[in-house]
Formats: C-alpha cells, structure tokens, sequence
C-alpha cells in the first residue's frame, strides 16, 4: 500500500555538486589527521557531505569502538575549515544531543537500531522540532515493515528531510556479499513511499573494496537517488571495516565511472516505442495471470485427492522432478537459471499453500 509522507526533495537539504551524490568519508573517525585528509581529499573530488563513524557499536566488545565526543570536536573544526557538511550515527538520545550541540549536519540511524521501534521512537521524539535531517538504514534482517516503521515514526514528529539508506542484510549461508543486497526489498520500499529519497551503501553490501563499482552501478540503474562510500586515506591499515574502505583517489574513478541513467524518456519518437512495448507486456502479463489461474485449478484438483487419500502436501519426489525438468525447459529458452529457480520455489510454496487450505478443509468427495 502507497504511504504519502510529507518528505522534502534530498537536493533541498544536501549540498551536492556532483552527480550521482556521493556521501563519503572513513568507516571511523580515527584521528584528527586521519579525518582531515580523507575529507580534503575527498572535497578536492566533489564530495560536499562527509560521513565518520563517531560511536562504533561492533558485535562484539574489545575492538575499536570510536572516539565520541572527541571526534565531534574534530568534525566541527574540519567543517568550518573545508566548508563540508558532515552526518554520524546515533543510536540514543546522548549522542543526538551531543551531535546537535556540535553542528551536525544529518543524522543517520544504524541497522542495528532499526530493528528496534523502542529505540526508533526514543531518536524521534528527542530530534522532535529540530528539522533535523535523518538518514535510516534498512534492519540488520530482511524486514519491510520494520524500515517503514522507522520512516513513519520520524516523519510522524514533523521531520521531513528523511531519507533511506540500503546497506544489506544479513542472511544465512554463503554469499559473495557481506550483507545480502535483496534489492527487491528496496524495490518495495520505494514502491511504497515513491517520493522517499533512497541511497544505496555498496561497502557494508559488498565488505570488500573490489565489488563497489558494480554494486553501485546497479543501484543508480535501479534509481536510487545517491551513494553513501567509505572512504579512508590508508584503507588497509583503517582500524575498522578495512577491506571495504576506498582511497579518496579510488573514490573518484568510481565516481567518474559510473553512469547515471534518466528515470523518464527524453526523446518523444523512444517514449511512444516505450508505451507501445509496454502494452505488449502488459498483453503478456493477463495471459500469465490466465495461466497461474489454471494452473491454481489443477493444484486444487491434486490438494482434493491428497485429502481423499491422506497424502501429504510435499513430496519431495515429484518436486525434485519439476525443479530439474523446469531448469532445463527454461535453459533451452536462454533464461535465466537463477530466476527460474526463484520463480518455481515460490510457485512450489504457493501450490503447498493451496494444498493445505483444502486438505484443512472439512473432507469433502473429490471430483475431477
């Protein structure tokens, strides 16, 4: 279901002269030469609005944990002296107070206090009548609802500049990625608040410095409104988060790499092939509707007779037949492998689903 927040446009209260906007600066803010050279270096390249990680909540104790207050006064010397603009974590009401006391520009909320409407409702009310800028990241788990939530307890208090960030989840099993992309829950994200401004963070999504072009690639393709990068002047000896942090160097390659695509059709005479292709997909699209409907028919046909003969839902048999038969079909098609195999795990489940509503059914004669 569309939300209507009362959001203002992300270039009303970001400073950003290059495009796509990048957010950048180092994982930590280590030391005062550290934070200033990365963020020089990082303005000399068109980088208006620098992040550092002030407060360094890690899971577990005995590592590098920030320099709090003390990094604070850094970022509001390094502000005035380079004219950027800064944003931090908070995840309490101390370091709200604290960051607001020292200029800071936009706050963000961490995945980890995301997960928690506690803590969400706890930084709103106390950013409450600030006008403060708030940035959200998605829950450490692939929750939808939780995002939102966090959105709409922020906006519910009168602030508008708001914004999501998308840094991946964490899943179970292996992954090339440090924190699963899922980008449909992003998708779904957007599609539900269509004019919430949305950032993508490729170094906590990928956890390794050589898979950020791609990711943020795919990202400005999918229309997301900017980047937010890690960026360290010695990234290998950085005391946290080393292996996904760039040079400001690095940064700009990327940053002059990457291509950013229109969201809507310039050219009139491609805008009419457009809406013609898209009829046609739309034609396609009810004649799959009309096929998972019959499909639907004959699930219900096989869920009667399981319930006439006691059988169970799964049998793993035959769903290990349609799984390999289906594969190949679609391979022969040149589709893709991948996708296929999504799409018949979620036909499967939602056949199971059909098949236990019958057979929870009061038992009935089975007909064909």
């Amino acid at each position: 279901m569309t939300k209507n927040l009362n959001i203002d446009p992300i270039n009303t209260w970001i400073k950003n002269s290059s495009d796509p906007l990048i957010i950048s600066g180092p994982c930590s803010a280590e030391t005062y030469d550290q934070l200033y050279e990365t963020c020089k270096q990082l303005k000399s390249n068109g980088i208006n609005l620098m992040r550092a990680g002030v407060w360094k909540p890690r899971t577990r104790p005995g590592t590098f944990e920030g320099n709090g207050e003390e990094a604070l006064k850094w970022i509001s010397d390094i502000k005035k002296e380079l004219n950027v603009q800064f944003t931090v974590e908070v995840a309490n009401t101390t370091h709200i107070d604290l960051a607001l006391k020292y200029g800071i520009d936009v706050l963000w909320i961490g995945a980890r206090t995301t997960v928690n409407p506690f803590s969400v409702q706890e930084i709103a009310d106390a950013i409450k009548g600030t006008d403060t800028p708030i940035l959200i990241k998605n829950p450490i788990n692939p929750d939808l609802s939780l995002w939102m939530g966090a959105l709409e307890r922020v906006n519910k208090v009168g602030i508008n500049k708001i914004g999501a960030i998308h840094r991946g989840f964490s899943i179970t099993g292996d992954s090339k990625y440090r924190y699963a992309p899922m980008w449909k829950i992003a998708i779904d994200l957007k599609s539900n608040i269509p004019n919430l401004p949305v950032i993508c963070d490729p170094s906590h999504i990928c956890g390794n410095r050589d898979m950020i072009f791609e990711t943020s690639q795919k990202a400005l393709d999918l229309g997301y409104d900017g980047l937010i990068i890690e960026s360290h002047i010695d990234p290998d000896n950085a005391w946290s988060d080393a292996k996904q942090q760039v040079t400001p160097a690095s940064l700009l390659k990327i940053k002059n790499d990457l291509k950013v695509k229109n969201t809507k059709e310039k050219d009139r005479s491609y805008k009419h092939l457009l809406e013609e292709i898209r009829e046609n997909i739309d034609d396609v699209d009810k004649e799959i509707i009309d096929i998972i409907a019959k499909r639907i028919s004959l699930v219900e046909k096989i869920g009667e007779f399981k319930k006439e003969q006691d059988l169970t839902t799964f049998q793993v048999d035959r769903w290990n037949k349609i799984f390999k038969s289906r594969i190949k079909w679609a391979l022969d098609k040149n589709l893709d492998k991948d996708f296929i195999e999504d799409l018949y795990k979620v036909i499967h489940l939602g056949s199971i689903n059909v098949q236990n509503k019958i057979i929870n059914k009061k038992k009935a004669n089975f007909k064909i």
